[in-house]
């Protein structure tokens, strides 16, 4: 592994334009369960209840089982050594954007400044009425669902089944994958479209692919150009590290 740190670092080092797709596996670091998949939220929790249509029938429902649980993880989640490692990258000015699958508005708390939620975030929260925002760790749950001030029912932020993902979202990020020399792909598995594109998107357009996972996914010798299997934090920690000792010697 050792090897393929020392790798990554180096293409890091000489990366213009490096972009970074993050999903799930980033997160579980932080204590933030995945949807999917084994101990994940559907397992918990019918996904019925994040539909669009079910919240706007009964709000006070969608809040009870999914929006209250969610805003106690968020609440307790602090950011790990992944999403501070991708915070420190954009500061030494190798990565432009995190494209991020996640709704937990980690990647900013760590430190990222331009960062693409495609499925929005339950870190924030707004009225339906006046669309005043208001932090999740603001949310009083004394009264579900939670009310704004005017009296109308606060949502988060997130992308609910049955909306569409934000399309300037989309589309820059399109834009942003087709234009970077390198993407880190980091704990997705890379099967939930749009985002499982961007990296195909990126290899059609010349950029380099660097797989950080637990596991081997479909991009896996596909499109990635290498897989470094691990935790994402320690992984990161590492490559960051060594992008600096290479950034001192130069």
């Amino acid at each position: 592994m050792d090897d393929l740190i020392q790798r990554a670092a180096k293409d890091l080092a000489d990366s213009k334009k490096a972009v970074a797709l993050t999903g799930a596996g980033i997160s579980v670091e932080s204590g933030i369960p995945p949807f999917r998949g084994k101990g994940g939220v559907w397992e918990k929790i019918d996904p019925e209840m994040a539909d669009i249509d079910m919240f706007m029938r009964d709000p006070a429902k969608v809040w009870q089982v999914l929006i209250k649980e969610m805003k106690h993880i968020i609440d307790q989640a602090k950011p790990n050594d992944g999403h501070i490692g991708l915070a420190r990258l954009e500061k030494m000015g190798i990565l432009r954007t995190v494209i991020t699958q996640n709704v937990d508005g980690l990647h900013q708390s760590a430190g990222n400044q331009d960062v693409i939620e495609f499925h929005g975030n339950f870190a924030w929260h707004y009225c339906l009425i006046c669309n005043k925002r208001i932090e999740n760790s603001r949310i009083d749950l004394s009264v579900i669902p939670p009310k704004c001030d005017c009296g109308g029912i606060y949502r988060p932020e997130c992308v609910f089944f049955g909306e569409m993902i934000p399309h300037h979202h989309l589309l820059r990020s399109k834009q942003l994958s087709a234009q970077c020399d390198l993407m880190l792909v980091v704990g997705t598995s890379a099967v939930v479209q749009p985002a499982a594109y961007m990296p195909v998107i990126a290899k059609q357009n010349g950029a380099k692919i660097i797989e950080i996972n637990m596991e081997k996914t479909q991009l896996t010798g596909n499109i990635s150009d290498y897989l470094i299997q691990g935790k994402a934090g320690e992984i990161i920690n590492k490559i960051v590290a060594e992008v600096e000792r290479l950034n001192e010697l130069r």
